[in-house]
């Protein structure tokens, strides 16, 4: 119940800071990474709140440590849609994380691993070489890292599209996968279903994932199916049923909770 009482006010605080701003103030903030995943943006809920929201709902804006995988995702993103901040990444020249090479140099920070920039770099000239992605990525009316938000079942969500493709009327995500043959099931598993139905409600555009095989290289340009985004849009509407019970519900005792199904 502690943790319960720390995390309310937060949600609280953020409200009034949201009602003090229009929404165009709100969105120029939020290009600002530090404000996006930081406090400001804490007032808003997002795909990634969604796994906890469903799991561990207590625990949901518990902060977690940056992993290796994120920050490898993180600079294929900044590689393909915004290079000149690739600086921002310290890069050291080791094979793991466990040597004392590289932990002079990161000096308790999480680093990129040499080969994991070759690796990505590599990718992105796969990608980039490939007409019909690098047309989707670059040609007419398109917008990088664009931030927007909107209610959903009562609550209020934030995201950031990696694209905008205002010509086409897409909204575009950057994946990697280590087997592009099973990223159907990966979909599913890592909410990418989720994702598109917020994207498609905070952008007014269909969903387009470009995902690239971390092996083999092979691409693949995935659409979403209307099941697809009804798989989408029970994850989020169960994810804000629980935050609404768990954090908006006065005197909700969360001891008392449990889950009831018949097998």
């Amino acid at each position: 119940m502690r943790k319960l009482l720390i995390l309310i006010p937060i949600i609280v605080i953020g409200v009034y800071i949201n009602k003090q701003m229009n929404k165009k103030q709100t969105l120029e903030k939020l290009k600002n990474d530090e404000d996006y995943y930081g406090e400001f943006g804490n007032q808003f809920l997002s795909n990634s709140h969604v796994s906890k929201l469903l799991k561990d709902p207590l625990n949901v804006f518990k902060p977690s440590k940056p992993s290796p995988a994120f920050l490898v995702g993180g600079y294929f993103h900044t590689c393909i849609l915004e290079p000149d901040k690739l600086e921002k990444y310290k890069v050291v020249k080791s094979t793991t994380r466990n040597t004392k090479a590289y932990k002079d140099v990161a000096g308790g920070e999480l680093c990129l691993l040499q080969h994991e920039v070759d690796a990505i770099e590599l990718m992105r000239e796969k990608v980039m070489s490939n007409k019909i992605c690098r047309d989707l990525i670059t040609l007419g009316n398109v917008e990088y890292e664009v931030p927007m938000v909107t209610e959903l079942f009562g609550n209020q969500w934030k995201g950031k599209a990696d694209i905008v493709n205002h010509d086409e009327k897409l909204v575009i995500d950057l994946k990697t996968t280590a087997d592009i043959d099973k990223f159907q099931w990966s979909a599913s598993k890592f909410n990418y279903d989720s994702q598109a139905y917020i994207y498609s409600k905070l952008f007014g555009y269909e969903m387009l994932f470009i995902v690239i095989d971390k092996t083999t290289h092979t691409i693949g340009i995935f659409d979403c199916s209307p099941e697809f985004y009804e798989r989408g849009e029970n994850k989020v509407r169960k994810a804000s049923e629980a935050y609404d019970l768990f954090y908006k519900t006065k005197d909700f005792d969360p001891k008392q909770y449990f889950i009831s199904k018949t097998l």
